[in-house]
């Protein structure tokens, strides 16, 4: 380990180094980014383990708590956020509850979980919400058991893509504009609200791709539209030439996506995977900061609702096997096929 690095991140009381340090002259060992007085550097000694500071006869800090796991932190911290989702919970509280610092807690649940404390407890009330439509509970109803406090913060907060009442009739109400066109991978069709472009699916026909547009919206009020026929064209021309179908601006408008904060940061994400290129589920997982959400990864690539503009199709398996595509995997290996050539 170099010496003069770790104590300068001990100065700077860097929260993200992985080491533990121990004070001869108190005999206690700390976390380098704990907030307790800042030690002599002829006092310290460094341990990469805090077995290591046990065996040289130092004891734990009870202010950084280094003993305390990462991932015993987070499930007390997930607990509570999961217990008192009808009401806004501090990242002070959290702080207490988990014995860390605020700072700590964000930085170790945005690793752990990929998203911050308060964008995971909007994304449950978001699921609590969209649970309770479902099964038929009245819109009032709903909105207060999620934890909201009011209909417009429900329908900012959920991520539906329209309205709670709307939401629960399956898009009753909702006009959606929609196209279907032939295509070097099937058939394609495009849906889009006046929010933006919010289906994209591929078939094998073009009844099958309309049908697709219907089953995911059978309440809405669903309108040939062939000035549409542009979205197809630029989805296209993101496969020959890399081009980003929500920044040709002459389209109209740009992605009406809906789902948790989760499978949109997934999204976002798989928007990111250059052209041409591919990532294993594992991979992704790595590259978001959450190594251990590689299942949870592969889930949000399988809800995506907009084929090759949100390119899951870039996502394989271990190997490079191209597996688990929801279009088929034939697709999938056209549309890199396309990408790479």
């Amino acid at each position: 380990m170099d010496w003069e690095r770790a104590w300068q991140q001990i100065v700077r009381r860097d929260a993200t180094a992985e080491f533990f340090y121990g004070v001869t002259t108190t005999g206690v060992f700390c976390r380098p980014g704990c907030k307790s007085r800042a030690p002599l550097q002829r006092n310290v000694r460094i341990f990469r383990t805090t077995a290591e500071a046990q065996a040289a006869g130092f004891r734990a800090c009870k202010r950084c708590k280094p003993l305390l796991k990462p991932t015993d932190a987070m499930a007390k911290v997930r607990a509570h956020i999961e217990r008192n989702v009808e009401r806004r919970v501090s990242l002070a509280e959290l702080a207490r509850v988990a014995g860390l610092s605020p700072f700590t807690v964000q930085r170790m649940f945005k690793q752990a979980m990929g998203v911050s404390p308060i964008a995971y407890q909007r994304a449950l009330r978001a699921d609590g919400l969209r649970k309770a439509l479902k099964q038929g509970a009245s819109v009032t109803e709903a909105i207060y058991e999620a934890g909201y406090w009011s209909a417009s913060r429900a329908h900012e907060g959920a991520a539906l893509g329209m309205t709670p009442a709307r939401f629960a009739k399956g898009g009753r109400g909702e006009r959606i504009g929609f196209t279907t066109a032939r295509t070097p991978f099937g058939w394609m069709v495009v849906g889009a609200t006046g929010r933006g472009l919010c289906w994209l699916a591929l078939a094998g026909s073009g009844s099958e791709a309309e049908a697709s547009l219907r089953d995911e919206f059978p309440e809405a009020t669903l309108k040939r539209d062939g000035g549409l026929r542009a979205m197809v064209d630029a989805a296209l021309a993101s496969v020959r030439e890399g081009t980003d179908l929500t920044r040709e601006q002459s389209l109209g408008p740009a992605l009406d996506l809906r789902g948790t904060v989760f499978q949109l940061r997934v999204w976002q994400a798989l928007r990111a995977i250059p052209r041409g290129e591919t990532r294993s589920y594992s991979e992704l997982a790595r590259e978001m900061g959450m190594p251990r959400s590689t299942r949870a990864v592969a889930r949000a690539c399988a809800t995506n609702r907009v084929a090759v503009v949100v390119p899951c199709h870039r996502v394989v398996g271990a190997g490079g096997a191209l597996t688990g595509y929801r279009w088929g995997v034939e697709r999938k290996r056209e549309l890199l096929a396309a990408e790479r050539s």
